[in-house]
């Protein structure tokens, strides 16, 4: 408090009445510094604050709602009324300025929390995240509808919508805050694990039913009434609303996105259209007569759903929000309540019953629903504790009923020092429980293999980009660019090269069958995904022709953000050896990773059916490595074997025994690591080893032997004006009768 008390008048000296010397109070000007000052002293105050909570292991969102009660009447309005009326004053056209970036911040951080939701972990914990939301909401609702019911007519704002304040009442008491629960099981190390799964899956649809009740009971106060005929109105425009953004909305929504990052070439173009789509979302939820907040919430999980917003778009959008909206609004909460009333043993004491019954409604309902739902005790106890975190959900409902009219302001400071104790209450309540989980062998294996899949080089491709012709050499390549797609929802885009005109484009037709090679092998990869109980969204494929040379289409298609060019033209090599030299054009306009893809034998014959029977060698490089990353992916989205082959260096001197102590000492490790790959991927792995023949003879001897049918190599792309992957690499593309995929990353 000193501190605050001893730079006021330094504040107050660069402030307001600066501004007043040269313009007259209530001035445009006099508004606007005040305004300025507003801001600075809200983003400051809450920036550090934040940091502090941080590092007590606290939401830095908490600190910034401490800032705002710092700065309002609770604390410098107490010590200094005279000097924070000046600094926020309560003239109407003041407060306007400030209240209109706090509306717009709600709205963001609604389209925040929905890109945090994560659909799909829903889906994978259904059954006892659905029983823990159910139960962790109605018997906290409950709690608060008939708190509201038996509370005295001196707390309501208008006693005659006492059922308006008793609905917002159970919406406050029962809603959970996805974004301080997901922070704190992440930052714990649990958010793979079953429970911390649990607890995430829990609150998002707990934030889903309470935006949906928020909506609905803004109508109800809306007609401040119970109007069947409204009720039902909102009921319906809700249920309409939802399924239409989920099925032709999600579609929409994709395509605008997508339009945004490959057409517009003006600076952060995406994070606009994203900010579009949600005042459209909102401004349809307003015309149906629910909140605003639902049209965002709904907008932000559509959008965390596109398959093409970048981590780059995604971090400049969300520090945006962090950065300037978070810390006004939270700020402004903080401004709106005033703890003061708390002196009243009357409020006081509501305040803790309030708190109590938030707290033991929400732990009880969520310890019965993980009960219901099958979870062992530990783990009921850790989801009680994990769903008590209200925080800044807590707060947008308590602003939004102030707003309307549903909660008076004493009931307004009640619910955010409720927020406030019991999200600081729930880190170290979490974290005691958590600890206290033991971690059981299947658990281990899935949470390994996640992972590996998080670190690992094909989850973390973005866009596939594929070049190929219509030969089944390049049928052959968009059906493996699809394989790879299929399984983790990429969108591809495939550029229809004429054969042998790469160089010089004739006008070709774009047939389509390259990209139902790559749909179907999608829809393939993604079929087996679903049969792994695992939720694949879609692949977008996209077909253009090639109607400027290869290497300046290639690379205008690169700008737009893909992760892996996919070549398959013919003829992969020259008669002359090396690369073909309308490869070499295709590879020429793509800086980032290549796969290679030469067809022969049966591919040739059947490229879009043929089954796969996959040779991959591996050396201990890192190279290799994601050679043989990319086999193993290929094999589990189409269901085939894989054979890894290991070439030990060993000369005619050494002896057999020599020979076995050198695998002993250092390949066994090599071939221990493809093992443990092949066994997070779920996909089952053969090993053979080879001494006392050159790495290249060995492949195409074990090619034959083995009657494998695509040799999978990771490769390095040498420098130079040609292209070329080393001395292996090159023999074996140009010998072998197997098709050949060449990996370079």
């Amino acid at each position: 408090m000193k501190w605050f008390a001893s730079l006021a008048p330094a504040l107050l000296f660069l402030a307001p009445d600066q501004a007043f010397a040269v313009a007259e109070p209530g001035s445009k000007s006099a508004l606007e510094v005040t305004f300025l000052i507003q801001i600075v002293l809200l983003l400051s105050a809450g920036r550090l604050l934040g940091e502090v909570m941080q590092r007590i292991g606290q939401p830095s969102v908490m600190g910034q709602l401490i800032a705002g009660l710092l700065l309002g009447p609770s604390v410098f309005g107490a010590v200094w009324p005279e000097a924070q009326r000046l600094v926020f004053p309560v003239a109407h056209e003041q407060k306007a300025m400030l209240d209109a970036v706090s509306q717009l911040g709600i709205l963001l951080l609604l389209l925040l929390t929905g890109m945090e939701t994560d659909l799909g972990l829903v889906k994978k914990v259904r059954r006892a995240a659905l029983s823990v939301s159910v139960a962790g909401v109605a018997v906290p609702f409950a709690c608060g509808f008939a708190l509201g019911e038996f509370l005295p007519e001196t707390m309501l704002p208008k006693p005659e919508l006492r059922l308006i304040t008793s609905l917002f009442l159970g919406t406050a008491l029962s809603i959970s805050s996805v974004k301080i629960v997901a922070m704190v099981v992440r930052e714990m190390g649990f958010l793979r694990r079953n429970v911390g799964q649990v607890i995430v899956a829990s609150a998002i649809i707990d934030d889903t039913i309470g935006w949906v009740i928020i909506a609905i009971t803004f109508s109800l106060a809306l007609h401040g009434s119970i109007d069947p005929w409204a009720v039902g109105q909102s009921l319906l425009g809700t249920a309409l609303f939802l399924g239409l953004s989920f099925t032709l909305g999600r579609r929409v929504v994709f395509l605008l996105i997508r339009w945004a990052n490959d057409e517009l070439e003006s600076e952060a173009a995406v994070i606009t259209t994203i900010l579009v789509v949600m005042g459209l979302m909102a401004l349809a939820t307003q015309a149906i007569g629910v909140h605003t907040v639902l049209g965002a919430f709904v907008a932000g999980i559509l959008v965390g759903q596109s398959p093409i917003l970048t981590r780059h778009i995604d971090e400049q959008l969300r520090g945006l929000i962090n950065a300037l909206f978070a810390p006004v609004f939270f700020g402004l909460a903080g401004l709106s309540a005033d703890l003061t009333i708390l002196k009243d043993p009357t409020l006081l004491m509501l305040t803790v019953g309030l708190v109590a019954i938030a707290s033991l409604g929400k732990f009880a309902g969520a310890f019965l629903g993980g009960s219901l739902g099958g979870l062992r005790m530990p783990e009921s106890l850790a989801l009680a504790c994990g769903m008590n975190a209200r925080g800044s959900t807590e707060v947008i409902v308590a602003t939004i009923g102030l707003s309307i009219g549903a909660l008076s302001q004493n009931l307004f400071t009640m619910i955010v020092a409720m927020a406030v104790l019991t999200t600081l209450a729930m880190p170290p309540m979490l974290r005691w429980a958590l600890r206290r989980l033991p971690l059981d062998d299947a658990e281990r294996t899935r949470l390994e293999r996640e992972e590996l899949e998080e670190r690992g080089f094909v989850p973390n491709l973005e866009r596939l980009l594929v070049a190929a012709d219509e030969s089944p050499k390049g049928r052959f390549a968009a059906r493996l660019a699809g394989l790879l797609a299929g399984r983790y929802g990429m969108p591809v885009t495939v550029i229809q090269v004429a054969p042998g005109q790469a160089a010089h484009p004739t006008p070709t037709s774009t047939s389509g069958e390259l990209g139902a090679a790559v749909q179907g092998a999608a829809d393939a990869a993604r079929a087996q995904a679903a049969h792994e109980d695992t939720d694949v969204l879609t692949a977008d494929v996209t077909e253009q022709r090639a109607d400027a040379p290869i290497d300046q289409v290639v690379a205008a298609e690169a700008e737009k953000g893909f992760d892996l060019l996919v070549i398959g033209i013919e003829p992969t090599v020259s008669l002359d050896g090396g690369f073909n030299a309308d490869v070499a054009r295709a590879a020429e306009g793509f800086a980032g990773p290549l796969a290679i893809v030469a067809a022969r034998g049966t591919h040739l014959a059947k490229p879009e059916r043929a089954p796969l029977d996959i040779l991959v060698p591996v050396n201990g490089t890192n190279v290799s490595r994601r050679g043989a990353e990319v086999a193993l992916n290929l094999a589990r989205a189409a269901g085939a074997s894989v054979t890894a082959l290991f070439v030990a260096s060993a000369n005619a001197s050494t002896t057999r025994q020599q020979r076995f102590r050198r695998f002993r000492r250092s390949d066994e490790a090599v071939l221990k690591e493809i093992v443990e790959l092949a066994d997070q991927h779920g996909t089952p792995i053969r090993i053979v080893e080879r001494t006392n023949l050159a790495a290249e003879d060995a492949i195409l001897r074990e090619a034959r032997m083995g009657d494998h049918n695509l040799i999978v190599m990771g490769a390095s792309r040498r420098p130079g004006e040609s292209l070329a992957f080393g001395n292996i690499a090159d023999a074996v593309l140009e010998a072998s009768e197997r098709s050949v995929l060449l990996v370079s990353t």
